[in-house]
């Protein structure tokens, strides 16, 4: 790690969260200042690649001068006051919770960028995709870093509108559909959640987040907590999705273009569970005890759900759609993370943390390669694949059917690889709950959850068979194999996937000493 000083570290915060900003409004300009091409289509997409480019590279910078001997402890904090009357304040900082999922965000939204230019979707000028996609990079990186309750939710809803723009634009069959349930879903959980923020913020007499968590809800009545946790855990169950709240994620991640599907999965799908974390857990801890049966019931029934859903579309002969398949497989995974965090322990929260991550960057390659598939074979229907590649991609396109089979492993949960760990932690967390929650029923979910493991590996390894292993037809037309600008976007998925497998300790070694501080009573 490198030492840098606090200012220059502040402001590497406040340029992350900011400078895509500044990139969108660059982008709509008549020209990206400071970039050509061979067409102005091509100069705002360099300019795509540049914005997010920076924001990366300062990203990382900010994770190397981490004091990762306190990850703990905020750092490169910024406290402003914005509007006094209501005590709201520019409250900016990360911590050891905070900092994996920002340096995500960044690298995903980065090879999105990246992937864009050389494939970008069909649809409307490519001024207005990229200023989009640099809003949705803002809002979620805010969301990660802002230390305000009602920033917090200003930054939870700035994603949705490019979120919805970018399904709606250029997206494909159904999307106008897509975009409308994914924005009326969203929003409603948004204002059900946004009163319960106010409840908090006015029976507590602040909104700042390191405040209350200090406080650990000991300035809120019992009653008071379980209202707080009821109405923002709705809006955040939306957003992560939680079953049954999870039905405008299919048709959203199945009409989104391929860079949408990846963001969807790989970041927002994350603001849910960190709110979970970041507000719930610390501020309102007994509120939070009270429903923690709940959500963990309903995260184990999501597993099963999702699980059972995606092995009727991997079954031979049916209509299966492998975006939709992958979609589903993400609520089975996002409730291995509710799990872990209903637990209320160290080993489950940090379970569901390294489970955040590891669901980033495996759905994300997923994601990605289905989209290649598609470009090939104009169709992500299982069956029209596995005609169009007679079963054979090992054969036809053997680096593209490894990468594949290598994600579809990854996220089934194979030892040495990041799907590995997170969901094993979440299940030695069910195993020993908090003191407060039942260990009977806890056990029982453990159990059913255990089981959908072993679900979730029959849907892959039926995906793989259907789509890679076969003879290859004499007559089966050719198949392009992974080019290099693919290879670009894909490898650092495939080498974080392998390091986190091998040395979860560089994840863990971050947000284990952050978590047992929130669960014992707050942050600094």
């Amino acid at each position: 790690m490198i030492d840098i000083n606090e200012s220059v570290m502040q402001f590497l915060l406040a340029f992350v969260v900011v400078g895509p900003l500044l990139g969108a409004v660059a982008a709509l300009l008549p020209a990206p200042p400071g970039l050509k091409g061979k067409s102005p289509e091509q100069a705002v997409l360099r300019h795509g690649v540049t914005v997010t480019g920076a924001i990366l590279v300062a990203a990382i910078v900010l994770a190397l001068g981490f004091d990762h001997d306190h990850p703990s402890k905020m750092q490169a904090t910024t406290d402003i006051s914005w509007i006094p009357a209501l005590d709201v304040r520019i409250h900016l900082g990360i911590d050891g919770i905070s900092l994996p999922l920002l340096v995500l965000t960044a690298l995903l939204t980065f090879l999105c960028a990246l992937y864009s230019y050389f494939k970008m979707p069909s649809g409307p000028t490519p001024k207005a995709f990229v200023a989009l996609l640099l809003v949705l990079e803002s809002g979620t990186l805010a969301t990660f870093a802002v230390l305000d309750l009602l920033l917090f939710f200003l930054a939870f809803e700035m994603v949705l509108i490019p979120m919805y723009f970018l399904i709606a634009r250029w997206g494909g069959e159904g999307r106008t559909a897509a975009a409308w349930r994914f924005i009326l879903y969203t929003l409603l959980g948004s204002v059900v959640m946004l009163l319960g923020l106010l409840l908090i913020g006015i029976k507590a007499g602040t909104f700042d987040m390191v405040a209350l968590a200090t406080d650990n809800g000991r300035s809120l009545t019992a009653s008071v907590q379980v209202i707080a946790v009821l109405a923002i855990g709705i809006g955040l169950a939306v957003k992560t999705p939680m079953w049954p709240l999870h039905s405008w994620l299919p048709d959203a991640h199945t009409a989104a273009p391929t860079v949408g599907s990846v963001l969807l999965a790989g970041v927002l799908l994350k603001m849910g569970t960190y709110g979970f974390v970041r507000i719930l857990l610390p501020i309102a801890p007994d509120g939070f005890a009270d429903f923690a049966p709940y959500l963990a019931a309903f995260a184990v029934v999501g597993i099963i759900y999702g699980s059972l859903a995606c092995l009727a579309l991997a079954k031979q002969g049916a209509k299966g759609d492998l975006k939709r398949l992958i979609a589903y497989s993400s609520i089975g995974h996002m409730g291995f993370v509710l799990l872990g965090i209903a637990t209320m322990t160290p080993t489950g929260v940090n379970g569901a943390l390294f489970a955040n991550i590891a669901h980033g960057l495996i759905t994300g390659l997923l994601f990605f390669l289905v989209g290649a598939l598609k470009d090939r074979t104009g169709t992500t229907d299982l069956d029209a694949l596995a005609e169009q590649t007679g079963a054979a991609l090992y054969g036809k396109a053997p680096r593209l059917g490894g990468l594949l089979a290598f994600a579809a492993v990854a996220s089934l949960g194979l030892p040495g690889l990041a799907g590995f760990w997170g969901e094993m932690l979440a299940l030695f967390g069910a195993f020993d709950p908090a003191d407060d929650l039942s260990r009977t029923a806890f056990l029982t979910f453990m159990a059913i959850a255990a089981f959908g493991t072993l679900l979730t590996a029959a849907y892959l390894l039926a995906v793989v068979r259907r789509v890679c292993m076969g003879a290859v037809p004499q007559d089966a037309p050719q198949l392009a194999d992974v080019h290099t600008y693919e290879f670009a976007t894909w490898t650092p998925l495939v080498a974080l996937t392998v390091v986190a497998g091998l040395w979860p300790k560089a994840l863990l070694g971050l947000t284990d000493p952050a978590v047992q501080q929130l669960l014992a009573g707050g942050t600094r």
